[in-house]
């Protein structure tokens, strides 16, 4: 047996880069910075080392989602591993990228001080809004009281 499954959180590298396949399917394309958190064997201190994960939603949630995300977005995502190797001038290429299934706001966006397209912020299965409508107004949401935790607090 082999399970698939990843999560992670993280901010947003780039603004997300929305295209469209040659059959109209939305594809959604962004990088999130997430932190390992490590000693250093030298200052014996804590320090963060960032690896950058390529992530990729599809369909008409792919649209949607991307009116609410830029560069820096705190975000939490769940999803699946997959592989893709190319070549390209005789050199052999390949990638590891995070196929979306769910994603959760974790940070305001511009959307009226709201966090996200529904009031837990999270952006999941199954929406689809038909073609000849807008997609619905997001509901006003309140913000949560300010946390005094932040991800350097966390000592892993």
């Amino acid at each position: 047996m082999s399970i698939n499954r990843v999560n992670i959180s993280g901010n947003l590298t780039r603004d997300p880069e929305l295209r469209a396949t040659a059959s109209g399917t939305q594809v959604l394309s962004f990088g999130v910075a997430v932190n390992d958190r490590r000693r250093n064997p030298q200052t014996g201190d804590w320090e963060d080392y960032p690896n950058f994960v390529d992530c990729t939603m599809f369909g008409t949630r792919a649209e949607a989602v991307s009116r609410y995300l830029q560069k820096g977005s705190k975000v939490a995502i769940e999803g699946k591993l997959r592989y893709s190797s190319w070549e390209r001038d005789g050199q052999r290429r390949s990638k590891l990228e995070v196929i979306v299934d769910e994603i959760e706001f974790m940070s305001r966006g511009n959307n009226q001080g709201g966090y996200g397209q529904e009031a837990a912020g999270s952006y999941g299965g199954g929406y689809a809004a038909p073609a000849h409508q807008p997609a619905p107004a997001p509901a006003p949401v309140q913000a949560p009281p300010a946390v005094d935790v932040y991800d350097e607090d966390i000592p892993f």
